[in-house]
């Protein structure tokens, strides 16, 4: 098993550029020429983007970080449990850049560019280097429509991603959040400490700075993803009483045995990163490759349950499709007996009558 607090350094880089095409893929040595027709449609469809940083981290095209990041022929393929659109963004946003979903916060997404494609994206039919970025006039917009719903109490800034922003945009809109009264918690998701943890640097890490209540959540979905530059980059926002928080999703070759997800779990907080959600799978199109059944999913969880501290225990996740909310999945460890009494099921796997409840 990889070692969460001391990964191996990474092999010679590959690349000096991010790789966005397939000539670049075949270059590096990440794709065969038999693959090439294939690959050629499937760039048709989804944008591809491997910065260097992360490309020295593949050390062959199917291992757990290539299998994230190297576009793959079955792409194409649609399941018919496969939506475009399979959380409801759409449908829920009021105005361009906002996601309204929950009473009490919103989506705020003020550009569809990351740094990184993901191959399993939720957001993969949005996002691209022809992705969109919100003018003067639509951030405003949006901005406007957070000022007018004085409900909302928590601004959470994605995308695309949010640290793919200059550092002179983000603090204005850092400063115009600031400027709301109602607004008391602001977090940034992004994947850019681990893709690409260079362009977190200094003067990004100053933009982030605000009287609110300030939350990182990184994406990371194996412990090799947290290099040491990847944990300097987040040092950066820690050292400015930023706390960091990490968000993974379960995904089928990346992390699901216990091995791969203790070591995840144990690397986070091995970097001060504390552990958030662990996602199911959103249903994207051409993403069946990577599906882990949920009831895979929490036999995984449960079986580390008692070997990992509760630091590092994250929530397992689903987003109802269609746009209903995120609702908990872990594996359940009380049950109701015949006689109407609780019991508990202990680590080991051992059943416990608890002691009848008063009142």
């Amino acid at each position: 098993m990889t070692s969460a607090v001391n990964p191996p350094p990474p092999r010679p880089a590959t690349a000096s550029r991010t790789l966005r095409s397939v000539t670049d893929l075949l270059a590096a040595g990440l794709v065969t020429p038999a693959q090439v027709p294939a690959l050629e449609d499937v760039a048709r469809h989804y944008a591809t983007a491997i910065p260097p940083a992360f490309a020295d981290l593949i050390e062959t095209p199917d291992d757990p970080i290539g299998r994230q990041v190297i576009p793959d022929g079955a792409e194409i393929h649609t399941d018919t449990t496969e939506d475009p659109d399979p959380i409801g963004d759409d449908a829920l946003s009021p105005v361009p850049g906002i996601v309204h979903r929950y009473a009490d916060r919103a989506l705020l997404k003020p550009l569809l560019v990351c740094p990184l494609y993901c191959r399993f994206c939720f957001r993969r039919e949005h996002v691209g280097p022809g992705g969109s970025v919100l003018d003067d006039a639509a951030l405003e917009h949006a901005l406007d429509w957070l000022r007018t719903h004085t409900g909302i109490h928590e601004v959470v800034m994605t995308g695309g991603d949010p640290l793919m922003l200059s550092a002179r945009r983000m603090r204005a809109i850092m400063q115009a959040l600031e400027g709301m009264d109602h607004i008391h918690t602001i977090r940034i998701h992004s994947r850019v400490p681990v893709a690409d943890p260079g362009r977190l640097d200094d003067e990004m890490a100053d933009a982030l700075e605000t009287t609110r209540s300030m939350w990182l959540v990184v994406h990371v979905n194996h412990a090799r993803e947290l290099t040491p530059q990847a944990r300097a980059a987040i040092r950066r926002v820690q050292a400015r009483a930023i706390p960091v928080l990490g968000q993974s999703v379960l995904l089928r070759g990346v992390n699901d045995t216990p091995q791969a997800l203790e070591a995840l779990l144990r690397a986070q907080v091995a970097a001060r990163i504390r552990p958030y959600y662990l996602h199911q799978l959103d249903p994207a199109p051409g993403t069946a490759r990577f599906h882990v059944p949920i009831r895979e999913g929490q036999r995984l969880l449960a079986s580390l349950r008692g070997r990992v501290t509760g630091i590092a225990w994250p929530t397992y996740v689903l987003d109802i499709p269609g746009g209903h909310g995120k609702v908990p999945i872990a594996p359940g460890y009380l049950h109701e007996g015949p006689d109407g009494t609780l019991h508990a099921t202990a680590p080991d796997g051992t059943i416990h009558r608890l002691a009848r409840e008063r009142g």
